[in-house]
Order: C-alpha cells, then structure tokens, then sequence
C-alpha cells in the first residue's frame, strides 16, 4: 500500500485551499467557468514552472501523462490546450498575485530569524530586471521601436533572501515611479543601484527614519561639510559629510548626506556610495552595498531555474499569470530549502524536484535525505493465463 501521494501533490498541499477558493470568490475567478476550475488552472500553471515545459501542449500532455496521479492534485482530467489558453487569456491575473503574497505569509513563518549583520534593522534591496518579448507576438509590450519589454520590480528581504513586494509594469516606467509608491517601515535600511537616484525620494525617506545606501551620480554638485577618519587596511578611501550644492537638488535634499568611496579589488575600480546612515562605519556601509548583489542573483535563479524568459501566452493576461506563478514557485522552492538540513542550492532543488515530481515517497524525509529515500513502489498485480482447451489456440 502506497502511504504518500507524489512529491509534486505534497508541494501543491503547501498552498491552504481554504484561502484559496477564498481568492477564487473574490476575484469572481470562476463567474463564467463550467469544468475547468481555478485550482485546476493553477496546478497546470505550476507544474509548467517546476517541469518547465515549453508550450502548452506540453503541459496538457506531461499532465495527462500521470492523470492516475491527478487524483491527490484535485483534478478530474488534463485540460485542453485550447481550455489552459483561454483560462489564462481571461482569468484575472490579479488571484495570482493575491496568492503569491498569501504563500508569502507561510514561507516567513521558516525563514531565518535575521540577515547576517550585527544590526536589527530591517535590510532590503531595490532593483528590477527587464523580461524581453517580441514585438510582433506582443505588441502591447511597446519597449522600443522594434524591441518590447516587461519589468519586474522587486523587494528583496535580507532575512533568507525573499521577495516581500513584486510588481510587474511595462518597459517604459522608470523605476523611480515604483520605489515612490513602496511603504517601508521607519528604520528600515534599503539598498539600491544609480537607477534610482531621486533628492526628493531621498529628502523624503530621510524624513520617515528611512535608510537607503545607493551610488552617487557622476555629475552631482556638492559640498564637503566634514572628513570622518577612515579605518585602517580597509577598503574605503574616504568618508566625508557631504551638502548638494545644485540648485534643484538643494531645494528637493536639503539634509545633510554622507559620501564614501570604496576600493574595489574585483574590478580595480572606485565605487562612490551615498546614503542618510549617519552612525554606521564605512565599512559597514561598503558591505551593505555589496550584499545587494543577493537580488542580483535572485533574478538570475528565477529566469535560470523557471519559466520568464519564454511564454505559453501572448496575451498581457496570460503573461502577467505566468510571472506570477514563478514567483509562487520560488516561494515553495525557498520554503523547502529553509525547512531542509540537507544544504540544497537553489537549482539543484529545482532540478531534484523535476525529476521526481512523480515519485511516491515523503517529500519532508527526501529533502532532508534525498540519495537515500527511495522511491516507493506499488506491489505488482499477479495475472494467471486461462488454461488451454485442447485443440484451441490463445491467438
């Protein structure tokens, strides 16, 4: 007797379905449904994600491949291709979304209680990475004149390195307009690159005790108010107090800033820091830029390991739910990786699931033991040939 479903029916089980059909009712997700409902649409879009199939035949064949499995997954049978694409053609987006911050409540109950820093602030890093489509098959994703673009923005949390705020716009919109509509709380620490230079977000941050460390602009016009001595056999160069002197960036920052200039020894470079943290040592400071490198890798982990860099839809629709739905699945694979005392790495995670999504065995004892956990088999059924009559063959 098999006693546990498949590795990907206990994935799946990581999502509260209460919640779920919660989401359903508000989104109206199922107004106009008649047989293939929204978790049935929602396990055909993660197993997209975990197998990475390509297409949507794909994912309607590799799902009907294990149907004898569906059963523990909620499904009755595999849907169509022409079922899975206007489900994701017409279904709001916006229930992926909702329920990428619900399974995002769920993972931070296993995250790590801090960063690696002696502070206690809250730190956080700011950044977005661009998707790039065809024009032709999205022409709603104007970016260029013949290039079209979404962006993924993200906050990224130190605590375990999980993202605390998504938001998917267009290729045009700066990413300034989206750190101004982000709420932090005060004493929170955000590190970000030169794209997100603003005085006036950064006047107002400095206002709300928020922290930020990010990369002063090349052509920016300021002042020396103090030199503050610099460590011995670090890497920082200088460490000044620093007033903008432009006259536009004066009126929008008029508050006191701090620039510190660090040696990079990777890239035999100088890198000019700015930030409001008037109490940290520069070496901190220096260290709390080089951690933004963690969003930097995520992004990379996401596109490597899940499917946004291609897409089974062309609608903006279907494209926004596909995102969404790596985004989910990112949170179940960090959510197994926090929970493992085996020392998995991301992609080996991911890989190990694919290969075995099918497989019967305890998903908590395979990850802690996955070379030693085996698969378990169902017994074989004994068949009898019917005796034979004289004179009469069995074919």
């Amino acid at each position: 007797m098999i006693k546990h479903a498949s590795l990907f029916s206990q994935l799946i089980a990581l999502i509260d379905r209460k919640k779920f059909h919660e989401l359903v009712y508000q989104h109206q997700s199922e107004r106009f449904a008649k047989k293939f409902n929204s978790w049935e649409h929602f396990v055909a879009m993660l197993f997209c994600q975990i197998a990475q199939a390509k297409s949507l035949r794909e994912i309607c064949g590799g799902v009907a491949c294990c149907m004898g499995k569906m059963k523990h997954l909620g499904m009755k049978k595999a849907p169509n291709k022409s079922t899975l694409s206007y489900a994701n053609a017409h279904r709001p987006w916006e229930m992926f979304q909702d329920l990428f911050y619900e399974m995002l409540a769920t993972c931070k109950m296993a995250t790590p209680g801090k960063h690696k820093f002696r502070f206690k602030n809250k730190l956080l890093s700011l950044d977005s990475t661009t998707i790039s489509l065809c024009l032709s098959l999205f022409p709603w994703a104007k970016f260029r004149r013949t290039k079209g673009a979404v962006k993924l923005h993200l906050l990224l949390d130190h605590d375990g390195y999980m993202p605390s705020y998504a938001y998917i716009s267009n290729g045009k919109k700066h990413d300034v307009t989206i750190a101004r509509t982000i709420s932090l709380s005060p004493g929170s620490i955000i590190t970000m690159d030169r794209a997100y230079n603003d005085y006036r977000l950064f006047a107002l941050w400095t206002e709300d005790r928020i922290y930020f460390v990010t990369r002063l602009k090349d052509n920016a016009d300021y002042e020396v108010v103090k030199n503050f001595k610099v460590p011995q056999k670090r890497n920082i160069l200088s460490d000044q107090l620093i007033r903008f002197t432009g006259a536009r960036a004066k009126k929008d920052c008029p508050h006191d800033m701090r620039k510190a200039v660090v040696w990079d020894n990777v890239n035999s470079r100088q890198i000019v820091l700015l930030t409001n943290h008037l109490d940290f040592g520069a070496s901190t400071i220096s260290a709390i830029y080089k951690d933004r490198w963690q969003i930097e890798l995520f992004f990379k982990a996401l596109k490597q390991n899940l499917k946004v860099k291609t897409f089974v839809g062309t609608s903006e629709n279907a494209l926004y739910i596909q995102i969404w739905t790596a985004l989910i699945a990112m949170l179940m694979v960090k959510f197994l990786q926090f929970k493992s005392r085996f020392g998995w790495s991301l992609s080996n995670l991911v890989a190990f699931l694919r290969w075995n999504l099918f497989t019967y065995r305890d998903l908590w004892e395979w990850i802690h033991s996955p070379f030693e956990v085996l698969p378990i088999e169902p017994q074989p059924v004994q068949y009898s040939l019917p005796l034979q009559v004289p004179g009469q063959h069995l074919y």
